[in-house]
């Protein structure tokens, strides 16, 4: 299988299953373009007519592009034959072990954000606090489960985990005193939306997080829009100033500024670039998910905005890098040349297998997505995963395991999807938010173009 687009000047070829990115002038292109289902003499004679104002398109010239791509093909490189679909489904038979939890210490939130999934933090259930012995439990269910696994994460998620500040320390104190007795490493994370920050929250997690997620939507008329505290006021002046204060005491890293657009603020690349301009140089822009009847849901019309926005946004990236005050972009983070290995490609986040997360109750859930839907309650970190039939649903999500995923070109990069969305969006974690797909193949689009404008390939340059 092949994809071929063009962006920013550039004829690109990506053949997906060997990963090879192939960038052209216009013949080959064409020809790659016809490869399949036409014959030599057939492709040599649409080009002849194609170019035929173009007297030095021969039709040996022709020929010799068709014995580079037959010569690509025998590499391997170029219409290569998908070697992963037989792995897909031995994956229910693989012994998983768990690897991260998403801590949920505060079922709880001092911001009303209205497109909020876990509704103002509450799940649809009752206000909570995990208490210092659940998250302890845990931790113990974490090492318990994690085989031989070294590297185990875990994230502080809420609601508003700073709500819950003097138990997340304490249970990091625990954490760091129990991978000294178990030759574990842990890697702690923090989501928060900054009200709380303070010396002590920059100093602690300066210390002991890899890294903090910052909820900003952008731009103060569009952050206040949607995220404002419970007297109904914005939260951006509030928070600004923390975010980069910590930011800042962070070195410039170890951390992601976070934003959602919706369809209030579709051309998001203004946020996006307020926030660089803010100095923040980690930023992640996500699409809101959310009913089709509320008022901010992105709708059909939206569409096209966001793909010219998407590729506005990698030439300006481009532009910034070398002018030598670039940033980084979540979604357009790609390792074309060592990129993840052929289980994490096919099975992705690992949600419900190798990560979980966990309410302030103790009880297990595939994912923070999930969470307060007592049909995808997995068990407690006491019993452990009891409900083992989910367990092995799960390791079937992958990127084989979805029919709508068939005869998609990008679905070695997303691994399917995420599950979540899909069982929102159809009823099945087996489903396909098309939405949502659609804005990731172009994400991926622009973020290829980027690497290959980033290695000082020229637009139409043939190698």
């Amino acid at each position: 299988m092949i994809h071929c687009y063009q962006l920013n000047g550039y004829n690109i070829v990506l053949d997906v299953y060997s990963g090879s990115v192939h960038v052209v002038d216009d013949l080959a292109y064409d020809v790659i373009s016809m490869y399949e289902g036409h014959t030599a003499d057939e492709i040599v004679a649409a080009m002849l007519e194609k170019y035929r104002d173009q007297p030095e398109v021969t039709a040996d010239e022709v020929r010799e592009v068709l014995a580079s791509v037959e010569d690509l093909k025998a590499k391997g490189k170029l219409f290569a034959p998908d070697a992963y679909e037989h792995l897909a489904f031995d994956f229910k038979e693989r012994n998983t072990v768990i690897k991260a939890l998403c801590l949920h210490v505060a079922h709880t939130c001092n911001l009303t954000c209205e497109y909020c999934f876990a509704s103002q933090g509450k799940y649809q259930g009752e206000r909570a606090l995990m208490s210092y012995e659940v998250g302890k439990q845990a931790l113990d269910f974490l090492i318990a489960h994690s085989g031989s696994r070294r590297n185990l994460e875990v994230d502080f998620f809420g609601g508003e985990p700073l709500m819950n500040w003097d138990v997340v320390k304490r249970l990091v104190a625990y954490g760091r005193e129990q991978e000294k007795i178990h030759n574990k490493n842990f890697r702690f994370t923090l989501t928060t939306n900054g009200m709380l920050i303070d010396d002590d929250v920059i100093e602690f997690a300066n210390r002991e997080m890899h890294n903090v997620v910052l909820s900003l939507d952008g731009r103060k008329e569009i952050h206040d829009s949607l995220r404002k505290t419970a007297s109904g006021k914005g939260s951006y002046d509030i928070i600004v100033p923390k975010f980069q204060k910590l930011a800042e005491s962070r070195g410039g890293k170890g951390y992601y500024v976070r934003g959602t657009f919706t369809h209030n603020n579709v051309e998001f690349t203004k946020d996006l670039f307020h926030m660089a301009d803010l100095g923040f140089t980690e930023l992640s822009m996500e699409p809101v998910v959310c009913a089709p009847d509320e008022p901010y849901a992105l709708t059909e019309e939206d569409k096209q905005v966001l793909y010219d926005q998407y590729e506005l946004l990698a030439k300006e990236m481009i532009r910034r890098k070398k002018a030598g005050n670039g940033f980084t972009f979540y979604h357009y983070m790609i390792d074309l040349k060592a990129g993840p290995c052929v289980y994490k490609r096919i099975s992705g986040c690992g949600s419900g297998t190798e990560y979980l997360a966990v309410t302030p109750w103790g009880e297990l859930y595939p994912c923070h997505q999930f969470v307060g839907d007592p049909k995808y309650s997995m068990g407690d970190v006491w019993k452990g995963v009891t409900n083992t039939a989910l367990r092995d649903e799960f390791k079937l999500c992958n990127a084989y395991a979805r029919p709508g995923c068939r005869n998609c070109w990008a679905r070695m990069y997303c691994s399917g999807g995420c599950a979540a969305n899909a069982y929102h969006a159809t009823g099945s974690i087996k489903g396909v938010y098309e939405y949502g797909c659609d804005l990731f193949r172009k994400r991926i689009e622009c973020a290829i173009m980027m690497e290959i404008a980033n290695a000082g390939l020229e637009p139409a340059h043939q190698v």
